[in-house]
């Protein structure tokens, strides 16, 4: 893919045109919401009620999509892996490799019997050491739901090896598949279930539609390959990335010039 937008003003100025709105707020939940909150976030990410089972297969492509590097050439090196939540991911990975994650919420992985895989857990990205290197920075279904995204990204970037690669795997929040897909399955067991509207939980959780984090990935990255399952970015369910060329100067740039607040 080509550059995102090539500065012509003083870097500030850039950062300032793209990032306008970083870092989001969420959208407050009603009484009623918060008070099934956290259990419905563990069913959720654990695959437990029938609808959350159907989209888990759905998922897994997004898992294979960013494993595909290791599952195809192998892999020695070090892996991060941003928004680990259940550790649903690990099964996908090599069981030999360093594996560090960063997780805010230790609800969802405590008690795991995958923990013993985990050689660092961070609760946020600033919390690892600067001079830490990766091969490999991944994510699964977690940056939608960044409230910071290109602060995280940049971070990122900055931990990677120079050859290293962010693979990255999201729901496509925006297009139309993805919003009748959700509509028709989750939402529908959630109103049955909760006599709620599903819509007002996922619009606090995704703060970030599948456009947007795209733009984000472009921008600090030289090379940011895309695919799809389905029919291109409109008609589809989940989008992947693989990118590389870390764009340094702008990671740095934007470090320098961003507000630092905690965004996961």
């Amino acid at each position: 893919m080509g550059d995102w937008g090539a500065p012509r003003h003083p870097y500030w100025e850039t950062v300032s045109l793209m990032f306008p709105r970083y870092p989001k707020k969420r959208p407050p939940l009603p009484a009623e919401y918060q008070r099934i909150y956290h259990d419905h976030y563990r069913e959720n990410r654990d695959g437990r009620s029938f609808a959350t089972k159907y989209s888990t297969r759905l998922e897994n492509w997004m898992h294979l999509q960013v494993s595909e590097d290791v599952a195809r050439h192998g892999f020695g090196g070090a892996t991060l892996e941003i928004g680990a939540g259940t550790l649903n991911h690990l099964d996908y990975e090599p069981r030999t490799n360093p594996y560090d994650i960063v997780e805010p919420y230790k609800e969802l992985y405590e008690g795991s019997e995958l923990i013993n895989r985990i050689r660092d857990i961070y609760h946020d990205i600033s919390e690892i050491p600067s001079d830490r290197r990766y091969e490999r920075i991944i994510s699964i279904a977690t940056l939608e739901h960044v409230l910071d995204l290109p602060r995280v990204v940049a971070m990122a970037g900055l931990l990677l090896q120079p050859q290293g690669q962010f693979r990255a795997g999201i729901p496509n929040e925006g297009g139309l598949l993805w919003g009748l897909g959700w509509k028709l399955t989750t939402g529908v067991e959630f109103r049955i279930r909760r006599g709620l509207d599903y819509g007002v939980m996922l619009r606090h959780e995704h703060v970030n539609t599948a456009d947007e984090i795209e733009a984000v990935l472009v921008y600090f990255f030289a090379r940011v390959e895309s695919r799809a399952l389905g029919l291109g970015r409109s008609l589809s369910f989940y989008r992947s990335f693989v990118c590389s060329g870390v764009r340094v100067e702008r990671c740095t740039g934007f470090l320098d010039v961003g507000q630092h607040l905690p965004g996961y």
